[in-house]
């Protein structure tokens, strides 16, 4: 079933982006093909602007800290598996200690490598990395699948806490919504938002089959939801026919 998520927030928003851009890296330095190494690469450096726009470490830390205090408080209770529990207790108290262990600003270890900075610089520039602007780095290319993948493996490391830590969050996060099916009649969904808790982040799930994808609008009062279809030649049409989906709305 087709899933959309929408963060409500900037500091959502930041978790979801590294999600996405650390799945296609690991999915990457998994692969063999030099072309795929090429893009782990690229992707990782994006995840470094991404890292360098932020106080992630600090966000971070305070919310471990916050669910954990959350997670404390349903000790006990006969409605929660007590093993579950002091599974994701244990996964916070990992997260939050490796955190913890590196002082200097994330991806600070990749910021000091100065050839691979200077790859960053001309990764910026359309056909920039060509070999004969680059011939470094096409000799990198070319050591072999597992020289590549130690070093990549190696650059990924300091961030890999940052990682486990987003994962946990955006765990919790997708787990605490109540889900409920809705129609849009016309492909067009509003709803008024309320309650002193407000959602982070919302998620909707498709029908397989259904030939439309949502895009969303929203904010703490409202949401608003246009179903599209997609014809490839020109900008997305509304979808007027009615569509049975699922909205999550969640919040940490």
């Amino acid at each position: 079933m087709p899933s959309y998520d929408y963060p409500f927030n900037e500091r959502i928003r930041t978790f979801l982006r590294v999600e996405d851009l650390f799945a296609k890296v690991l999915y990457n330095v998994d692969a063999s093909h030099e072309y795929q190494h090429h893009s782990a690469l690229l992707t990782l450096l994006q995840i470094l602007d991404i890292v360098d726009r932020s106080e992630l470490r600090s966000d971070l830390l305070q919310e471990l800290v916050r669910q954990r205090t959350v997670m404390e408080t349903l000790r006990g209770n006969p409605a929660i598996a007590a093993s579950k529990l002091e599974a994701i207790l244990k996964e916070i108290d990992v997260a939050t200690d490796a955190l913890r262990i590196e002082t200097t600003k994330l991806g600070q270890t990749l910021r000091t490598n100065e050839w691979l900075m200077s790859i960053k610089q001309r990764a910026g520039i359309p056909g920039g990395v060509c070999e004969f602007d680059v011939p470094s780095y096409h000799y990198w290319l070319g050591l072999g699948e597992t020289s590549r993948r130690n070093d990549l493996q190696n650059w990924l490391n300091p961030l890999i806490p940052m990682h486990d830590a987003i994962m946990i969050i955006l765990r919790i996060l997708r787990g605490s919504g109540t889900s409920t099916k809705l129609v849009a009649p016309n492909g067009t969904y509003q709803q008024m938002l309320g309650g002193s808790k407000p959602a982070q982040m919302l998620k909707i799930d498709i029908p397989v089959g259904v030939a439309c994808f949502p895009e969303v609008s929203a904010n703490k009062y409202a949401i608003n939801i246009r179903f599209n279809i997609l014809d490839f030649m020109q900008k997305p049409q509304k979808f007027d026919e009615d569509v049975n989906f699922t909205l999550t709305l969640c919040n940490l």
